[in-house]
């Protein structure tokens, strides 16, 4: 599909969209800029990575291809940084996971006929970094498409990640931000409220637990400083996410504090009808 696909930050997920394509035959060459000279060093020796670059302008000169692959609140600047370098007709994409702030922003610095799709892989890790991307990762995964661009580059962009074994779904970029907020920041907000909790009880404690608390708490292992990014980005959208389920805590409390065995048991009972099906995917 692509000459040569330039990621702009090579984390786990800017690994894995390089292996990906690599391995599906999406791009001829991949090329690589990472902030980190660590990161920069792994990509020079890895065999999916065709070149690696000490700065984002340099990265994407020439690509037609260009995924922003760092946390949300530098997607828009650094595109700021590298935008008169970028082809005027490549295809530019982001892997964040908030979308409305993003896509709004982004139109508005770069060059008239750079077009610029945002974009959500629903493929992620409690693991972080570059040595943890594998293009397994993105198999069969969901991502979301911005449907606030020109057809013709909504359809490439969708034609990208399905390339990369990917599902896609377009979506207006604001209730993409009202859907993750419910499905994935509000998730990893109570995995980390339980997680701080917990740390708060002797350390002997976290050894006793096993598959549920492990389950349970897997998410709040992430990567602190992005996760800080992505819930002040959406917060307009977790707020009132976050209001919804404390209401349904409560009830769960009151339940108990009144010994009301039937509303407890309607609460669990509605909890497992709706995970289950999750289960059977």
């Amino acid at each position: 599909m692509f000459e040569k696909l330039s990621i702009l930050g090579a984390g786990l997920l800017g690994a894995s969209v390089m292996q990906a394509a690599k391995k599906r035959g999406v791009a001829k060459k991949c090329v690589a800029w990472s902030r980190s000279a660590g990161t920069r060093e792994l990509c020079a020796n890895a065999d999916f990575c065709d070149a690696v670059f000490d700065t984002p302008e340099a990265a994407v000169a020439g690509a037609d291809c260009v995924v922003a692959c760092v946390p949300v609140d530098k997607i828009v600047p650094l595109l700021a940084d590298c935008a008169t370098t970028i082809s005027p007709t490549a295809l530019v994409t982001d892997v964040g996971s908030t979308k409305a702030a993003i896509c709004s922003d982004a139109k508005k610095l770069l060059p008239a006929g750079v077009g610029f799709v945002g974009s959500h892989p629903m493929a992620g890790s409690e693991l972080n970094g570059f040595a943890h991307g594998n293009a397994e990762l993105l198999q069969n995964r969901l991502c979301f498409v911005a449907n606030d661009a020109e057809p013709r580059l909504i359809d490439l962009a969708q034609k990208f990640w399905q390339g990369l074994g990917m599902r896609t779904r377009l979506v207006d970029p604001a209730e993409h931000d009202a859907i993750v907020a419910h499905v994935s920041h509000l998730p990893h907000a109570v995995a980390a409220a339980l997680s701080a909790a917990l740390a708060q009880k002797p350390a002997e404690w976290r050894d006793c637990g096993a598959g549920g608390l492990r389950d349970t708490t897997r998410v709040s292992a992430g990567n602190p400083h992005v996760w800080q990014a992505i819930l002040e980005e959406n917060r307009a959208e977790i707020i009132p996410a976050l209001s919804e389920f404390l209401a349904k805590f409560s009830e769960l409390k009151s339940a108990l504090e009144r010994g009301d065995s039937e509303a407890l048991l309607a609460l669990l009972s509605a909890a497992s009808n709706w995970r289950l099906p999750l289960s059977q995917n």
